[in-house]
């Protein structure tokens, strides 16, 4: 359906990955997964015809439609929405594009009028008289309201956007879909919707994701670009991960097998190889010998940083205590959140989720004091000291330091640099790239500096906005690990469903008008609560 041979792509001197041959077919479901930087948005692009690859081939079959999401959210600024959507289907926007200049031509030629008539059966064909309807119903179903969708993009909100690509990619019904971080700024109700809608597809996907739920959700295998190849695991992310390591458990037996073989066989031939009556037999030894390989264990380009959050000083009963907190922003009449009243208890690990736009990280800056509250109050008790990971740390990065001086501020000895090297070492910094200035850190490594800043300030709760975004399996499942173990009070925003579900003791779900829902509990168990399914 859609295949690669021997596709190589390079920037620079070494190549990014090379060699790929393999076969997406069937209306499989593929999760394209690897380390940051090993080049899966690179093969998408490569894949989807947008970039073209240094060697091989890409071939899709003849007369498949590709289907592709967008990542340019701010590209249809002065486009109507609805039309925005069935500009994932090309043909058929093409055939109403030209079939529509030629009836607005007042010179247009009796020729023309025959190739607007040949354009309308195509357009029928493609159908185009109930595109529309379609395109609404899936805006509807992405939680696009009716009211936007004959408005410019300019008025979606930014949140939204996204979905309105997707409705896009999924328009044409593709036969092949390409999808790049689909659940990027989906809430969790959102992501569910998306699952629902591919798993009813019978298209073939390849999908690139952090998301460990979303993954064993919908796919049907797993393609793993490590050691600059691309290897096919059949089943989800869970199976994957067990497939994994029982492939490297097998290696290594069979490796360990073929070492006490090779010792045998060297063993007899340095005691027999001069003796006379032996000398057939260790020649035949000696080819046994040459016929025996080691497979080689690369060491795979996945690295698992160490975190782990600890307390200066312990909490026994409370935390915070927030009473009739609202907050308006200047300029706007509506207020964002409207008389919302909780207390944490120390220890709690507090998720807050609830729809895009609901106010959660507004929530997480008036917790951290960054805002003032337009009525009501935050109360902190005396003891606790709150560290803070806001959602876009990019203000924590304005000075022009490297990463070692930036650390250093937060160990609490100015000349301890054996504690800031080890904890820049345990988040995969280390040699000269501890010099480096971070005003050139990608988004993942500015928050596992912000994870190390945590680490050094000992902070006892810890307010976390979306701590996992740009971040890949491996640092999100240190994390996780990490946030396990830490003995403080936990208050975090996450759309990472397997995020939320293995941490939250305690679920706050923000409502539309300013209401809250709050749960003691696991996310599983305030799903089953309401009636929904994890």
């Amino acid at each position: 359906m859609l295949s690669t041979s021997n596709v190589s792509i390079q920037f620079g001197a070494k190549p990014l990955f090379e060699g790929v041959t393999v076969k997406f077919t069937d209306g499989n479901r593929y999760g394209l997964i690897g380390a940051n930087g090993c080049g899966k948005s690179t093969l998408i692009k490569i894949l989807g015809g947008d970039l073209e690859q240094s060697a091989g081939d890409v071939v899709l079959q003849p007369g498949l439609r590709m289907g592709k999401l967008n990542q340019n959210q701010f590209g249809y600024e002065d486009e109507r929405v609805i039309d925005v959507v069935m500009q994932g289907h090309h043909e058929m926007w093409a055939a109403m594009t030209e079939r529509d200049r030629i009836y607005a031509n007042a010179d247009s030629s009796d020729e023309d009028y025959m190739r607007a008539a040949e354009l309308e059966g195509q357009f029928a064909e493609y159908g185009g008289y109930d595109a529309e309807s379609r395109a609404a119903s899936i805006l509807v179903d992405a939680g696009i309201g009716e009211e936007l969708h004959t408005g410019p993009m300019r008025e979606v909100p930014p949140g939204l956007k996204l979905r309105v690509l997707l409705a896009q990619a999924l328009f044409s019904n593709p036969d092949v879909l390409l999808l790049d971080e689909p659940t990027n700024n989906l809430d969790i109700h959102s992501i569910g919707w998306l699952e629902s809608t591919l798993n009813d597809s019978n298209a073939t996907m390849i999908i690139i994701s952090h998301d460990r739920h979303f993954l064993n959700q919908v796919c049907t295998h797993m393609a793993d670009l490590d050691f600059q190849q691309l290897k096919i695991y059949p089943g989800n992310y869970d199976d994957f991960m067990l497939a994994s390591v029982q492939a490297r458990e097998r290696v290594e037996a069979s490796n360990a097998k073929a070492k006490d073989r090779i010792s045998d066989l060297q063993e007899f031939v340095r005691r027999f190889s001069a003796n006379a009556s032996k000398a057939r037999q260790a020649t035949s030894r000696r080819k046994q010998l040459e016929k025996i390989k080691i497979e080689e264990i690369k060491p795979s380009s996945r690295q698992n940083p160490y975190i782990r959050f600890e307390q200066l000083k312990k909490l026994y009963r409370s935390a915070v205590g927030v009473e009739k907190l609202s907050f308006t922003y200047p300029g706007t009449d509506v207020p964002v959140l409207k008389n919302i009243s909780f207390n944490i208890e120390a220890g709690d690990r507090v998720a807050i989720i609830g729809p895009n736009g609901i106010g959660k990280t507004t929530l997480m800056h008036l917790l951290a004091g960054e805002l003032h509250p337009t009525a009501g109050k935050v109360t902190w008790v005396e003891n606790a000291q709150p560290g803070y990971m806001p959602q876009d740390p990019q203000a924590e990065f304005a000075e022009k330091l490297d990463l070692f001086a930036w650390m250093s501020r937060w160990s609490g000895k100015a000349d301890d640099e054996q504690i800031v090297r080890a904890t820049l070492g345990r988040l995969l910094f280390s040699g000269d790239e501890t010099k480096k200035s971070v005003k050139v850190l990608s988004g993942g490594e500015k928050g596992r500096m912000m994870y190390g800043k945590l680490m050094l300030t000992r902070p006892n709760v810890l307010l976390m906005d979306e701590p996992t975004n740009h971040m890949d399996m491996e640092t999100i499942e240190s994390l996780q690990i990490g946030l396990e173990k830490y003995p403080g009070t936990l208050l975090f925003v996450s759309h990472d469903r397997e995020f939320v579900n293995g941490l939250a003791t305690r679920i706050i779900e923000l409502q539309p008008g300013g209401g809250i829902t709050d749960f003691r509990g696991t996310y599983e168990e305030y799903l089953k609560e309401q009636g929904l399914t994890a």
